[in-house]
């Protein structure tokens, strides 16, 4: 395989070695992206088990399809693989009743990734409480919603990215992030009590 732009020689490496079979280097390719693949089928799917069964899954059929992997961005291509799967878990699970967004867990690594050593406790305490708000109002939005404002806000994916990933037109994409930021602060608007004091109006 020739070594593409868009691969490190790292990734270029992994990849070629997948690519004959070696599960080792898969793995390393597995580890470099885990975290980012769970955050984001985490937000989409709202349940700690889903996402990381939804991540096992995708890795699986990342690694039988790695053969037909020809260049391009290492990452882009298992975000798609991802995001059908996602796709696939919310669509078996249509029929049944969504849970209350009271019940729906936190992700246990986000609070940490808000902390600043240089804040003061009650600052630190404030800031986690804000994220845990933002989080039940994406938790109330629509799951294709969810995907592409976690695709776009939390994980910083330009709209041609989230274009790709999601096999959406741009401006479905554009439409979706609108109405997804429009409706989180609506949510945050409608408790204000609910905000930590220094960021009430």
């Amino acid at each position: 395989m020739s070594v593409d732009l868009q691969l490190t020689d790292e990734e270029a490496r992994w990849v070629a070695r997948s690519q004959r079979g070696d599960l080792d280097a898969f793995n390393q390719i597995v580890l470099k992206y885990q975290t980012l693949a769970y955050n984001v089928a985490f937000r989409t799917l709202q349940d700690g088990d889903s996402a990381a069964d939804a991540v096992q899954d995708s890795f699986l059929k990342a690694f039988r399809a790695i053969r037909t992997f020809q260049g391009g961005s290492l990452k882009s291509w298992i975000m798609r693989i991802l995001v059908n799967t996602c796709y696939d878990v919310l669509r078996a699970r249509s029929r049944h009743p969504t849970d209350s967004i009271d019940d729906l867990p936190m992700e246990p690594d986000y609070a940490s990734h808000l902390t600043d050593r240089s804040e003061r406790p009650d600052e630190v305490a404030e800031r986690v409480e804000l994220a845990q708000l933002i989080e039940r109002a994406i938790a109330t939005l629509p799951a294709d919603q969810r995907l592409v404002l976690t695709l776009c806000d939390v994980h910083g994916y330009a709209y041609e990215e989230i274009a790709a990933l999601t096999e959406m037109p741009m401006g479905t994409v554009k439409s979706r992030i609108n109405r997804a930021r429009t409706k989180v602060r609506e949510y945050l608007l409608r408790f204000p009590e609910q905000l930590p004091a220094a960021f009430r109006q």
